[in-house]
């Protein structure tokens, strides 16, 4: 059984597993980095404005954020703090790490020490690298979750299989037959299928169920 082959290319991308915050403290100032993932400009907006709105009394709240699984839309901001020494290093980091559909917002408290371009520019992008670090990173990739029916005789046969190629067993269900759903990329699709077919002897009947990106650990 093979799947459709598509001319469309479906790359892998990064993205933050959850909201966050990091805190850094230079010279008396407090940065702290607000992270969320944001799947549109709405999403980035909205988020910006909630942390606009909990850090009413700061002088300052740097967004940058990154959109799209090509990430072809990017927004920073300085709002306020000299020109390049805020939403830029932000966005950089951003950008570094590989990662979209993430904001993330650097809330300033002034400690009342001067810190000059270099070191805001050094400070907005620590706060940014702490707040992703507390976030963590996952990897979406595009695959196929497939139900498999199968024979009792033939279950421990293909649970040793997916056990082999560290594939988990998301959900099972037990009847007359056995149905077992996995998720697996699309690129080991085809042999995947092929060979649960072979080792069953065709016994088992596969079902290609959904089609659509789904989040992994980094690699």
């Amino acid at each position: 059984m093979k799947t459709e082959e598509t001319k469309e290319i479906f790359l892998p991308y990064k993205i933050v597993c959850q909201a966050a915050e990091g805190e850094i403290v230079e010279k008396k100032s407090r940065f702290i980095a607000a992270v969320s993932p944001a799947r549109s400009e709405q999403e980035a907006a909205a988020f910006i404005e909630s942390v606009r709105k909990k850090h009413y009394d700061a002088r300052h709240n740097c967004p940058a954020f990154v959109i799209g699984k090509n990430r072809e839309l990017s927004r920073c901001s300085d709002d306020g703090e000299p020109g390049g020494t805020a939403g830029k290093p932000i966005l950089e980091v951003i950008n570094a790490m590989g990662l979209t559909d993430t904001v993330v917002v650097v809330t300033r408290y002034f400690g009342g020490v001067l810190l000059g371009t270099g070191g805001l520019v050094r400070a907005y992008t620590e706060a940014a690298k702490a707040g992703l670090a507390k976030a963590g990173i996952a990897v979406m990739r595009y695959g196929f979750l497939l139900l498999i029916h199968t024979d009792y005789t033939d279950l421990g046969r293909i649970q040793y299989f997916l056990g082999n190629r560290k594939i988990p067993i998301l959900d099972s269900q037990y009847a007359d037959r056995v149905s077992l759903k996995i998720r697996v990329p699309r690129e080991d699709a085809d042999f995947l299928m092929k060979e649960l077919t072979e080792c069953t002897g065709a016994r088992a009947g596969i079902e290609i169920l959904e089609k659509s990106y789904y989040m992994t650990e980094e690699a």
